[in-house]
């Protein structure tokens, strides 16, 4: 028997209503509803919840063959979070240059280490370029955090893509504009984001 035809069998013999099975293992009723219409199953720890529910076993609501597709589908949407977070929070964290003393800037004859905010002996354009990159990585480090659940096929087909462009315009900038230790930072942050997305492939 389909999935759906037995969730909706074990909940009638049980007597409860979409609602009140949505209420008592905590999921919406729109997921109920599409469960016991055959367009999408629950997730792994959705379907233990429902095995305890109804007390049988997870074999018993899905065939081997779903359970080991379902498995594979939770466990992509595990990693797509782990990359989301690791990629958020490293775009995020380049906000730190406007405070923490990564720039190298000429005075008096000698140079000295100073913030993003404190550098002010430099051209115009460069002192901007900086600035547009770094509230650039960092605006889209919080959208990388804020949208890890959207399902939008644009934003899941590019998002790793642009958070790597960005950084690697950083780079180049920070290189070219002779800041080594920004450019170090900014590279490592790239080689790392690489890493990550070649691994959990």
């Amino acid at each position: 028997m389909e999935f759906n035809k037995k969730l909706q069998e074990l909940r009638k013999n049980k007597g409860i209503t979409q609602e009140q099975l949505a209420e008592d293992i905590y999921v919406s009723r729109t997921a109920v509803s599409k469960w016991e219409s055959g367009r999408g199953y629950p997730n792994i720890d959705s379907l233990k919840v429902l095995a305890k529910y109804f007390s049988i076993s997870v074999d018993e609501l899905l065939s081997g063959e779903q359970l080991l597709i379902l498995a594979e589908e939770d466990n992509e949407k595990k990693m797509n979070n782990i990359r989301d977070i690791v990629f958020g929070l490293l775009d995020l964290s380049i906000i730190l240059l406007l405070f923490i003393p990564f720039f190298a800037q000429r005075i008096d004859g000698k140079i000295d280490e100073v913030s993003l905010l404190s550098l002010t002996k430099i051209e115009t354009y460069l002192l901007v370029a900086y600035y547009i990159i770094t509230i650039t990585a960092s605006l889209f480090g919080v959208l990388m955090l804020a949208l890890q659940k959207c399902n939008l096929l644009f934003w899941r087909k590019n998002k790793y893509l642009i958070s790597i462009i960005i950084n690697i315009l950083s780079v180049v900038l920070f290189t070219i504009s002779l800041q080594p230790y920004v450019a170090i930072l900014t590279f490592v942050f790239l080689i790392i984001k690489v890493s990550i997305l070649i691994k959990l492939k």
